[in-house]
């Protein structure tokens, strides 16, 4: 009798649930199965090369087997894995806190971790009604998020950055929240009057979208106004992904959108909440989006390039103010009751140091002094490859901030009206899988083409993946 050795695609079949992946469909091929990475590029179990083009979800920033952090981990593993930081502490969790507070905008000078981007949200949000709740105002309590915000999948950051496609089942574990509406140039809140979308010319282009997301800003601030004046009483905080709103399509907010929202927030007593997780270390051209506008919020949400995307990692700094008021005597107990058994893991701050580091350093070959300048200049390559899109019937719009860039797909008609394509044809999916065969790795969000560089990306590199892109969307027949 014969016994079936089970292949690594037989084993993921039958054992592994993938994360946002529809499993049945899933199942009916063979995986992709990822076994090595080497600067910019992944390898699969057959020795098919790709380039990352979504820096493995938006994490990784130098490359993969980058010497210095490899070194940094493998250094940390001869003293200690893991240790914990309730009632100890551990030198790489320290050094990175500090590192982290002195880079980051002004006045954040306390750094609490844990492992991913929602438990930092997650974390804000109750750093934030306990400061309220510990300053004698426990009626501030309430969140106002930014609609069409996700701030990932805890049922904390569910209720703040809720999406029905990803959370109508958990609905009845969240919590009431208000939502202002999102600056969406594309698809602007109802009540707005100014142009619709099938005013606008044919192909846009980031330029020509500035003046729409503009009298989008400005609506979308006056029902935050609005709500503010209503309500600051017992609203404990304003969360807002700054610049641009990942998850939900690569949404741009106007320039000064977020400065407006601070001020707001200052006006009505009421604190700011920046959910950098995606937008944080390079992505926006700045060490984190907030940097931009001169932005000083009261909480900050990081993970993803926190660690250079090696291994998992997050953060959420504090000012002093709200660190302070979980500050007493023993018998007040206005202690922080929260915490992860990771928290500050030694091997990921490891990482995290010497990836800070690295943002000193120019990339291999780069013509610029650092990191930050060489994804600035990535990023104007991105734009002028794509440029050639403009114009193409089936692309709605191109949207850019740094090295976040979403392309959305639909149909443009020949009186000049838009209507998007039949979500049930999964385009730009079909799209992403040819991708792969060319050699690129990208993934959609809906039927919006995301590009996603590493900081670090070589620049011919980061033209070889535009390039390939358009190339991509102008073949396509459909």
């Amino acid at each position: 009798m014969t016994t079936h050795t089970p292949s690594i695609a037989d084993l993921d079949h039958t054992h592994l649930w993938h994360p946002f992946t529809a499993m049945k469909e899933w199942r009916q091929e063979a995986p992709l199965v990822i076994e090595r990475g080497e600067k910019f590029f992944l390898f699969d179990a057959d020795g098919n090369r790709f380039i990352d083009g979504v820096s493995s979800l938006w994490c990784n920033v130098h490359g993969h087997n980058v010497p210095e952090i490899d070194a940094a981990v493998i250094d940390q593993l001869g003293k200690i894995a893991h240790t914990t930081l309730l009632g100890l502490s551990s030198p790489p969790a320290i050094r990175l806190a500090a590192q982290l507070c002195g880079c980051a905008p002004k006045g954040l000078n306390k750094a609490f971790f844990s492992d991913s981007g929602a438990t930092a949200v997650e974390v804000a949000f109750k750093m934030a009604a306990g400061f309220w709740f510990h300053s004698g105002r426990p009626e501030k309590n309430r969140f106002i998020g930014l609609a069409g915000a996700y701030h990932g999948d805890t049922a904390g950051a569910m209720s703040v950055g809720y999406s029905d496609l990803f959370h109508r089942p958990f609905k009845p574990m969240t919590f009431v929240v208000d939502w202002f509406p999102s600056p969406d140039a594309l698809r602007p809140a109802e009540g707005r009057a100014g142009p619709r979308p099938h005013e606008a010319p044919r192909g846009m282009w980031p330029s020509e979208w500035e003046p729409l997301a503009q009298a989008a800003g400005d609506h979308s601030l006056c029902e935050l106004r609005r709500m503010l004046e209503q309500d600051a009483g017992s609203v404990a905080a304003v969360c807002i992904e700054p610049a641009m709103q990942g998850a939900a399509g690569m949404v741009c907010q106007p320039k000064g959108f977020l400065k407006r929202v601070e001020q707001l927030c200052r006006a009505h007593d009421v604190l700011l909440i920046a959910d950098e997780v995606a937008t944080g270390f390079g992505r926006t051209g700045s060490l984190f989006a907030c940097d931009g506008e001169g932005v000083q919020p009261d909480l900050l949400a990081l993970a993803k390039g926190i660690s250079g995307g090696y291994l998992p990692l997050a953060a959420t700094l504090a000012t002093d103010a709200v660190e302070q008021a979980f500050c007493s005597a023993g018998e007040e107990r206005r202690t922080f009751f929260h915490g992860h058994t990771y928290t500050g893991n030694p091997l990921a701050c490891a990482a995290g140091l010497a990836s800070l580091a690295l943002f000193q350093k120019p990339p291999a070959g780069s013509a610029f002094p650092d990191v930050l300048s060489h994804a600035r200049a990535s990023a104007q390559i991105i734009a002028r490859e794509l440029d050639a899109l403009r114009g193409n019937p089936h692309v709605l719009d191109v949207r850019q901030r740094g090295l976040m860039v979403g392309i959305e797909l639909g149909r443009r008609h020949a009186d000049g009206s838009a209507a998007p394509f039949d979500f049930s044809k999964r385009t730009a999916h079909a799209i992403c899988r040819q991708l792969r065969d060319e050699g690129v790795i990208v993934r959609p969000l809906g039927d919006v083409l995301v590009l996603m560089p590493a900081p670090a990306m070589p620049h011919d590199l980061v033209a070889e993946l535009a390039g390939k892109m358009v190339k991509a969307v102008e073949g396509w027949r459909f």
